[in-house]
């Protein structure tokens, strides 16, 4: 269970949508899998305290644990001294009650101290799931709000790596490490306070013992977060080439790829497994030195403590007691090498988040937008030039009018431009220069909830949720009925499709639609573009990639959909720009033509030309199919 409940998930994603929340300033590209310039574990604390106020609340738990369990561990060595010099070697010889008094004393704060260790153990807990759970709630709602910009410079793998694989480095330093070192620093500090109050001979005995200590791990724990640093790195890269082989699985296979993908996945595994190796060396550095250290220190006094006695004064429960202080100072250092090992690889992962929530969002929204009125909406592209990396140019200068209620298709090869387009004209991203306004407001300046309910586009792949048909096409209309789901349909023309599925509406599509065609999917895809009723909808290559049975049902619906709204449609086939009242050709980032279809037909420019490609494409498709 975590204390952070709904309305903190909530709070947390309002925080970051009005770019108040916490921000923090690493000089690492979470995006790169090179990083030249890596913050110290200092840096990487301190970036990780200003970004996570949970853990700052959670600062006096952690303190009240080290205390208590500090003194808990304190108990015996101060009982078992009082009961070997006053109970059984003071000066009226064995005191019986005594020494069952102080046991009996001992025994009571034990079983105190047990209860309040175990409470604060469980807050520990807590706080430290509420610390994942934000750091997740953030990392997640930090990526839908980067742009298209930002996911196009980015692997698929390394996204998926920091919002799982490096939170889950956390989430395990969290049942045990963070614990460890709360625990441990308190044990440490006073058991050597502890240990000066007996003897500050021996105190300072013990400090010099370990004094090596420090400077080998501040050695060491540089070294193996650089190392871990580069392991985060390629587990990014690990299950980038995961996703790429799995998803292109059928590619792979049709074209004889295995081979060749094996060899890439396999090479990645090898990057990692020899990153892994390198950083499993300063664990094996650790291990051995810190039991080292921990039996030279109960050497050391032991031995000084039973030479020296008389010289220093040490009563007989006064050298247990340190011996008892000594081992509770060995316990820890000895686990000194998997807790700074497990803390490494948890600050390499932090890092790599940290630096994720540090990426710019470069698609700020408004706090208080203006509104849009219903229906049919005019769009207005004023000189937009836009590139997905800098000084590559994917649109120069674009400007565009766009009455209410018309029909736009954007036509043009791959590559120049026109689903660009559409991703700008519903705020995925925003263009370095110009405007796009619809409404005749800029879109930079209109209220997310009015864009979301006046814009929408069906995007190439119809994308879909592992739900049910109906499930899916209600996401266009949060809390919309059942009843205005199937009207939506019936609006299309499509409930005698919807009728001939299995289980009707009801049937499950499977992961990312797969239980459906691509055209199935594209239909429901309309669907839940109907229930939205948008003012501008945008379609980007709606009737691509579908056979031409499914093309003429998409159609029919594609019309009725369009009635009563602006639709902008990038066009593959041109089947749609011959339907379309104004056609808008692009041809490297620029439009060249634009009017309706018959006139640039006739004119014998670009459009014709793609025109006349078409046209005889079709035509061949055709004949191939009837031989």
């Amino acid at each position: 269970m975590t204390a952070i409940d709904e309305d903190g998930a909530q709070r947390v994603v309002a925080e970051l949508d009005a770019g108040t929340g916490p921000t923090v300033a690493l000089d690492v590209d979470p995006f790169s899998e090179d990083v030249t310039e890596r913050p110290g574990a200092v840096d990487l604390l301190r970036a990780g305290v200003a970004a996570t106020p949970e853990l700052r609340a959670g600062l006096g738990t952690a303190i009240g644990l080290s205390v208590a369990n500090a003194a808990w561990r304190l108990v015996v060595p101060v009982a078992l001294q009082q009961v070997l010099d006053r109970g059984l070697s003071g000066s009226g010889g064995v005191d019986i009650p005594f020494v069952l008094g102080a046991c009996a004393a001992a025994a009571v704060v034990v079983l105190v101290l047990t209860v309040v260790v175990q409470r604060l153990t469980m807050a520990m807990a807590r706080v430290a799931e509420d610390v994942l759970y934000a750091l997740r709630t953030r990392a997640f709602a930090h990526v839908h709000r980067l742009s298209i910009a930002a996911h196009g410079e980015s692997k698929t793998g390394i996204l998926v790596s920091r919002v799982t694989s490096d939170i889950e480095t956390l989430a395990q330093f969290a049942t045990w490490g963070a614990v460890n070192w709360t625990v441990s620093s308190g044990v440490l500090l006073v058991s050597l306070i502890t240990m000066f109050v007996y003897s500050w001979q021996l105190g300072l005995l013990t400090v010099l013992v370990l004094a090596p200590v420090v400077p080998i791990m501040v050695v060491v724990q540089r070294r193996q977060l650089v190392a871990y640093d580069t392991l985060r790195n390629r587990v990014g890269d690990t299950l980038g080439r995961i996703a790429e082989t799995v998803s292109g699985v059928r590619v792979i296979r049709a074209y004889h790829h295995s081979e060749a993908a094996r060899g890439d996945l396999h090479g990645a595994i090898g990057d990692q497994l020899a990153a892994q190796l390198k950083a499993r060396f300063f664990f094996s550095i650790m291990f051995p030195m810190s039991d080292v250290f921990g039996g030279l220190l109960l050497a050391v006094v032991a031995g000084a403590g039973v030479y020296f006695a008389g010289s220093w004064g040490l009563t007989a429960g006064a050298i247990v007691a340190c011996l008892l202080l000594a081992n509770q100072l060995a316990q820890p250092i000895a686990e000194i090498g998997e807790v700074l090992d497990q803390t490494q690889t948890a600050l390499a992962g932090w890092g790599k988040i940290l630096g994720l929530l540090d990426q710019p969002v470069d698609v700020i929204e408004p706090t208080a937008g203006a509104d849009l009125p219903h229906g049919a909406l005019p769009v207005d592209i004023e000189h937009v030039t836009f590139s997905y990396l800098p000084g590559q140019p994917v649109l120069h200068d674009v400007s565009l009018r766009i009455p209410a209620g018309t029909t736009v298709a954007i036509v043009g090869e791959t590559g120049s431009g026109k689903t660009t387009m559409s991703k700008l004209l519903c705020r995925l991203a925003d263009p370095q220069q110009g405007r796009v306004a619809i409404g005749g407001v800029d879109l930079r300046d209109l209220d997310p909830a009015a864009r979301r309910r006046s814009v929408r586009l069906v995007p190439q792949d119809g994308f879909l949720f592992d739900d049910t048909v109906a499930a899916n096409v209600a996401l266009g209309r949060p809390g919309a009925s059942r009843a205005e789901v199937d009207a939506s349909f019936d609006s299309l023309g499509l409930t005698d499709w919807v009728m001939g599925l299995p289980n009707g509406g009801d049937t499950r599509v499977g992961e990312r639609g797969g239980g459906l065609s691509v055209g199935e999917r594209q239909l429901v895809a309309l669907a839940r573009a109907q229930l939205a009723d948008p003012g501008l909808l945008l379609l980007d290559e709606a009737t691509s990639n579908v056979d031409p049975e499914t093309e003429r049902v998409l159609g029919s619906a594609l019309a009725a959909l369009s009635e009563g709204r602006t639709t902008v449609s990038v066009a593959h086939r041109l089947s749609t720009a011959e339907a379309a009242q104004l056609v808008v050709v692009f041809d490297a980032g620029r439009i060249v033509e634009l009017g309706p279809h018959d006139e640039l037909v006739q004119a014998g420019g670009t459009y014709a030309r793609l025109y006349e490609s078409w046209i005889g494409n079709t035509r061949s498709g055709a004949m191939t199919q009837r031989r």
